[in-house]
C-alpha cells in the first residue's frame, strides 16, 4: 500500500496544541525502527497462524481491552494486526466526535477498489454498503446526519456485498475511551464462498482503535478469524481478512483525514 505523507512543520512549532495527546511512542514503545517507518509511510501489517497471539496491541489498559474484544469466543486459527499514523487535515487535532462522524458513513465503502491477484487488476471489494435496521429485520436505512454529541457507545448493523463472500451482514460496537474510540465488527451470519462457509457466524472479529496522538491519528486494528482446516487449506485466511482491514482503513482514512490516501 502507498500513501502520500504530509508531516507539516505546524508539529515542530506549535507542539503545545498536542501536549495532552499521547505520543506514538508512548503507546508502542520500544518498536523495531523498520516497522516504525512503515507506520508513517504506510500501514505495517502482520499476521499470525502459528503460535497465535496479539503482538503490537497499545500499551496501557487498551491493549488488553482490545485483546479481550477480539479474541472473545474465538479460538483463533489467523490473527492480523495492523498499524498506521494519519497526518491530521491541515495540521489541525482532530476531536473524537469528528471521528465518530466518519465512522457512521456506511454508504462511503461502497466501490472501494482492491487489487485483485486473480483478476489482475483494481476491482471493488463491497460492491453495495448500507446500514440496515437489526440483526433480524435486513432493510435498509440511511446513514444518519452527523451527530453533533458523542455519545458513549453505539451499535449498528451493516450489510455488505463482497465480491467474494456475496451480501455479509456485520455488527458494528463503537465504545468511546478514555483517549480513543474502539469500532468493533463481528459478523452475525455466516459469510460464504458459494455453498462453503468460509467465516462461521461471530467468528470474525476485527476491532479499529483510533486516537489522535501527538503525531496524527493513529489508527491500530486488530482481527481474528475461526476457521477449520478445510477452509484454510482451500482460502488463503490472512489474504482475505488484509484485503478486507485494508479497505476499511483506506474508508476511515478519507472520510477522517480527507487530505491522506490509504489504497490497497
Amino acid at each position: 500500500m502507498k500513501r502520500s505523507i504530509f508531516l507539516p512543520l505546524l508539529f515542530l512549532t506549535a507542539f503545545s496544541l498536542f501536549g495532552d495527546f499521547h505520543s506514538f511512542d508512548e503507546l508502542f514503545p520500544g518498536l523495531d525502527p523498520e516497522k516504525r517507518a512503515q507506520v508513517f509511510s504506510g500501514v505495517f501489517t502482520e499476521s499470525q497462524e502459528e503460535d497465535i497471539r496479539l503482538r503490537f496491541l497499545p500499551s496501557g489498559d487498551m491493549g488488553p481491552r482490545i485483546a479481550g474484544l477480539v479474541l472473545k469466543n474465538m479460538r483463533p486459527s489467523c490473527v492480523v494486526e495492523s498499524l498506521t499514523v494519519l497526518p491530521y487535515p491541515e495540521g489541525k487535532p482532530l476531536e473524537l466526535l469528528s471521528i465518530y462522524n466518519a465512522m457512521g458513513k456506511v454508504r462511503d465503502l461502497k466501490g472501494r477498489l482492491y487489487s485483485s491477484f486473480t483478476r489482475k487488476k483494481d476491482v471493488p471489494l463491497f460492491e453495495e454498503a448500507t446500514r440496515i435496521a437489526s440483526q433480524r429485520k435486513h432493510t435498509a436505512i440511511p446513514d444518519p446526519a452527523d451527530s453533533p454529541v458523542l455519545p458513549r457507545s453505539d451499535t449498528l448493523y451493516v450489510c455488505l456485498k463482497d465480491v467474494n463472500f456475496g451480501n455479509s451482514y456485520y455488527q458494528a460496537d463503537i465504545f468511546t475511551e478514555q483517549h480513543g474510540l474502539l469500532y468493533g465488527l463481528s459478523n452475525f451470519r455466516n459469510l460464504s464462498y458459494g455453498i462453503i462457509p468460509v467465516f462461521k457466524e461471530k467468528k470474525f472479529n476485527a476491532q479499529f482503535y483510533v486516537e489522535p496522538i501527538a503525531e496524527g491519528i493513529l489508527v491500530y486494528s486488530a482481527a481474528a478469524a475461526e476457521v477449520s482446516k478445510a477452509v484454510s487449506n482451500m482460502v488463503d485466511i490472512p489474504s482475505a481478512i488484509r484485503k478486507r482491514i485494508e479497505v476499511i482503513l483506506g474508508w476511515l482514512s478519507d472520510n477522517i483525514s480527507p487530505v491522506n490516501n490509504i489504497s490497497p
